[in-house]
């Protein structure tokens, strides 16, 4: 599960500006964590074409901290670009999404 360019310009707007020297744009950062929820696997199990999975991983939890995780995800839904809500067997399930 990736996102694309065009699905990225939809929800940049909500996302923290990069600034300074940073390695993975956030394009990148939000496909890793994609990959992540999908595979399920560990940090130090990132494929190297995401970065270091300790930048990720710290970028992560900054975000998480921030609030901006929930905003990007309800973004996701919002715009209708993916769907990351999986029930107890792996199968994603509708989500009601009120605003």
């Amino acid at each position: 599960m990736r996102i694309t360019e065009e699905q990225y310009e939809q929800i940049k707007h909500i996302l923290p500006k990069q600034r300074g020297n940073v390695h993975v744009e956030n394009i990148d950062f939000i496909n890793a964590l994609l990959y992540i929820c999908e595979n399920g696997c560990k940090w130090r199990r990132l494929p190297k074409e995401y970065g270091s999975w300790n930048a990720v991983y710290k970028r992560f939890r900054r975000w998480v901290e921030a609030g901006v995780i929930d905003k990007m995800f309800q973004e996701l839904h919002v715009q209708d670009i993916l769907e990351v809500n999986p029930d107890a067997c792996g199968a994603l399930k509708k989500m009601e999404v009120s605003l």
